[in-house]
């Protein structure tokens, strides 16, 4: 018994010692992976449009030792970075995709810099973090510590392109003993994340053009479809569960009052929190679309856009993660970055600033509420998963805002993401230490999933949506 527990304190502080030297790398190169980051975020590339972006992190592993296979998945900016061999393997996922219409300096006022879009999700440090996690696993590996496999995912496309379900779809992470991720936030957390499963799709509307004033009986619109799907989905919130959530937009509505429209489009997005449902709620939006088109006249047909899985927690992964961000802990702001946190809470209409939360890690929670959706729901049932948030952002700042996009480009952001980078790295190198954790960690997920499984992707056979922009 003596013999026993000498084994493992002396494999317990073998650990500690093996993280302790990756946290010391990750600070050493903090800088160089911050200027990594703020030309991601200078960029800002929109999904599937994120060339520079996606070019930058192949090099940077390419360079770090790792074998790079670009275009995976048939998508040109996904890629995968590979080092070692043998098991286990272990999977880290970046994003680097930038946001439409929110562009915005790095200020605590909203001024806006010019571009077309902005990284108001934070996934310029995303990528960056989960790819300087990967580089400090790989120097552990090359040193002799462990062994095993470490890959890092190049994952574009994640603000409704669902670039991470082609890539599940095309088994890239079919043999994977675990997959590690991580998203920018307000807070420091490792919960147990929910997410909401997702369909989304195009609705387009074809009538016949005429004048509006001198021979309407001639035209039939192609708006009034819309407007009329429109409707009738709206009735149908009162007949769903209560979780559910329909959003849309109408992305062409005609060019000019006078002209009756022949063509307009609507985007839908349905979601659940669980993909049975959302898929019964698509069909019956389907059934709406079909119902507008009969009643105006007018045709309809849909593209799919994105679908997603929501996310499948797994405790087992979970807890290690927790473990190791309570190591790594949270931030302090120096006095120029309480400044502009300040001014940041001020617009967000805080009275005052939240320093706290930055400073503190939150105690973990099994289970949470499901709001937004991800295509890590996918990985998530083909692999056990798990993730954290950091603070990023200052806290009570929504995802999705200008100031998200100016903290992100601030030391704030790179803090944040250099926490998140050390958690991922000690998370994976204790894994790699823990072979009864992983075992434990697909057994839940076997478990969790269930027996008669069958991944089925919400998004079916359609091929990646690489102008879903346009």
């Amino acid at each position: 018994m003596r013999q026993l527990y000498t084994c493992i304190l002396l494999a317990t502080a073998l650990t500690l010692g093996a993280q302790e030297d990756a946290m010391k790398q990750l600070d050493a190169r903090s800088g160089e992976y911050a200027d990594i980051a703020l030309q991601i975020w200078d960029w800002a590339e929109m999904g599937y449009q994120e060339e520079k972006s996606a070019a930058l992190l192949q090099q940077t592993l390419q360079d770090a030792g790792f074998t790079i296979q670009k275009g995976v998945a048939g998508i040109p900016t996904a890629f995968v970075a590979e080092y070692g061999s043998g098991s286990p393997v272990i999977g880290i996922l970046g994003e680097y995709d930038a946001l439409p219409g929110l562009s915005q300096k790095a200020v605590p006022q909203k001024e806006p810099a010019g571009g077309v879009a902005g990284h108001a999700c934070g996934h310029h440090l995303f990528g960056t973090a989960s790819a300087a996690a990967a580089i400090a696993v790989k120097d552990w590996l090359q040193a002799g510590g462990g062994k095993g496999t470490i890959r890092f995912y190049g994952c574009p496309a994640e603000e409704g392109g669902s670039g991470k379900v082609y890539m599940t779809r095309a088994g890239l992470f079919d043999d994977l003993d675990a997959a590690l991720h991580w998203h920018p936030g307000a807070m420091n957390a490792a919960n147990a994340g929910a997410a909401l499963a997702n369909k989304s799709a195009k609705f387009r509307f074809h009538g016949v053009s005429a004048h509006a004033a001198g021979a309407p009986e001639r035209g039939r619109s192609a708006l009034d479809g819309v407007e009329a799907m429109n409707m009738m989905v709206n009735m149908m919130r009162e007949h769903i569960p209560q979780e559910t959530r329909i959003h849309y937009v109408i992305t062409d509505g005609g060019k000019a009052p006078n002209v009756v429209p022949d063509f307009a489009e609507v985007y839908y997005y349905a979601r659940h929190n669980t993909r049975d449902v959302v898929i019964e709620v698509f069909d019956r939006i389907v059934k709406a679309a079909e119902g507008a088109a009969l009643g105006t006249g007018t045709t309809v047909d849909y593209e799919m856009i994105g679908g997603t899985h929501e996310l499948l927690p797994n405790i087992s992964l979970q807890r290690v993660m927790y473990e190791n961000l309570k190591k790594v802990g949270g931030m302090t702001y120096t006095p120029e970055e309480k400044d502009f946190a300040a001014k940041i809470s001020a617009s967000l209409g805080m009275k005052s600033l939240d320093e706290a939360t930055a400073a503190s890690v939150m105690p973990m929670q099994e289970s949470a509420r499901a709001y937004g959706s991800t295509d890590v729901g996918d990985v998530s049932f083909t692999v056990p998963t798990a993730g954290l948030s950091t603070a990023t952002w200052i806290p009570g700042t929504p995802a999705h805002s200008w100031q998200a996009v100016a903290a992100g480009g601030t030391s704030i952001g790179v803090k944040g993401m250099m926490i998140a980078a050390k958690t991922l790295a000690g998370t994976a190198i204790e894994l790699y230490k823990k072979p009864k954790v992983l075992a434990a960690a697909r057994a839940e997920l076997e478990e969790r999933r269930g027996p008669d499984f069958e991944y089925i992707p919400l998004l079916g056979d359609r091929e990646p949506a690489l102008n879903y922009r346009d």
